[in-house]
């Protein structure tokens, strides 16, 4: 493997602290220093990163790639080359594929297809319950063998808490942290905000306490079991509370956000814009303050793209009938520049809640630049604003109501395990 050198950049790892010029030396697919050359350095290539940002390679908790299952909307190939050409460089895909990710053998055939990729690194969740139906434990001892750093439940709920309680009892034993989404279903069968925006349209609202009755659900199992618990993608500030409450007992449970809710409001549905349809939804303008804030205080750990491709069809119905989610993952690193520019955090907090957070979330050993570490990285030019253009998207989802915004930064180069890797 070629040894390397990336020269001139500003070198950013939120994990050891490190901020300021300096050169990268990465050999055989690992960091070997970050500084001056080490000893005997072998004869290397170079990249010159004038001008640049330097940091770890983005990781990435929930993105859909769609396969196995539904290659209609996207293909492991298809949307990790997507992830690279948003600088991420780990996706982490949830377990609601058909079939669900509920033995070994699925998760043999996502890592093998991605091996076959070659682009990002993927990581497959395990599912926490036999078909995520909610009623029966998968076989997370055998998931975990076959490589699943996590399990979890996607968008589905386990109603009956006695079976979550025993499942978070048995994945402690495994040394697995657990991803719970934060919704009673009872409660959101809606598709929109309940609030003003939905009323005037006349859609069926979701009420924050969709929300806060799972999140707090979750919060006292965590306190009875002591299992490590992660909630994916919060979209209010009560449930912000809860989370800081939690966090100040010193419970293990972590969250992150969907980096779209730092932008959106609800107002993004005014028009019955299907591409606005998303899961959670946006809700009011003092939730997603309150989420802005929770990220640069570091009571939200983790920022992820909640990447959900599908094909165009799939927003061509009215508001209702049309599937959530939109495509992400490259638009994930702009909207994270975005906070900082708007004053809301530092450079290295935000680039902590897409690196070094969530890698230390799943015990993956990626998101930082320290010697002996896999060779992740993403440079990217911080001056260089970017239209969002989804006609130029690698992925195969083209929806997004950011469509024709300006990001700031563009992504020049990404490495994993030390190779250039194409977008």
């Amino acid at each position: 493997m070629t040894a390397l050198c990336i020269t001139g950049g500003r070198v950013i790892d939120p994990a050891s602290g490190h901020d300021g010029e300096a050169d990268v030396w990465i050999d055989d697919g690992r960091i070997a220093a970050i500084g001056a050359a080490p000893a005997s350095f072998p004869e290397h290539d170079r990249i010159d990163a004038g001008g640049c940002i330097v940091c770890p390679g983005l990781v990435d908790l929930s993105a859909r790639l769609r396969e196995p299952g539904e290659r209609h909307k996207g293909t492991i190939a298809s949307e990790s080359r997507a992830a690279i050409a948003g600088g991420i460089t780990t996706v982490c895909c949830p377990p609601d594929t058909s079939p669900v990710v509920d033995a070994p053998a699925t998760v043999e055939l996502i890592r093998q297809r991605a091996i076959e990729a070659d682009q990002a690194r993927v990581y497959p969740i395990g599912a926490l319950t036999a078909g995520l139906d909610g009623q029966y434990l998968a076989p997370m001892r055998a998931l975990a063998r076959a490589g699943c750093r996590a399990m979890g439940q996607a968008d589905r709920d386990v109603g009956d808490s006695h079976v979550l309680r025993s499942a978070l009892t048995y994945a402690a034993t495994i040394d697995r942290p657990v991803i719970l989404p934060a919704c009673t279903p009872s409660l959101g069968h809606g598709c929109a905000h309940e609030g003003p925006v939905a009323s005037g349209l006349g859609l069926p609202g979701i009420p924050v306490a969709a929300e806060t009755t799972a999140v707090a659900r979750i919060i006292a199992l965590v306190a009875d079991t002591g299992a490590r618990v992660h909630i994916g993608r919060l979209s209010s500030a009560a449930a912000v509370d809860l989370l800081a409450r939690a966090k100040a007992d010193d419970l293990p449970v972590t969250a992150d956000v969907a980096a779209h809710q730092l932008e959106l409001t609800e107002s993004a549905l005014t028009g019955f814009d299907t591409r606005a349809h998303l899961r959670p939804p946006p809700r009011s303008t003092g939730d997603r303050d309150a989420l802005r804030e929770a990220v640069g205080a570091g009571v939200i750990d983790a920022i992820c793209s909640d990447h959900r491709p599908h094909e165009p069809d799939a927003k061509r119905r009215p508001f209702e009938a049309s599937d959530p989610g939109l495509s992400g993952l490259e638009t994930l690193l702009g909207l994270v520049l975005a906070r900082v520019a708007a004053g809301d955090c530092d450079l290295a907090t935000a680039l902590a809640r897409v690196t070094a957070g969530p890698a230390r979330i799943l015990d993956l050993g990626l998101g930082t630049l320290t010697p002996d570490a896999p060779a992740d990285l993403c440079i990217f030019e911080p001056e260089t604003e970017t239209v969002v253009d989804p006609d130029r998207f690698v992925s195969r989802g083209r929806d997004t109501p950011l469509a024709g915004r300006t990001l700031p930064g563009r992504v020049r180069t990404v490495l994993v395990d030390g190779r250039v890797r194409s977008g």
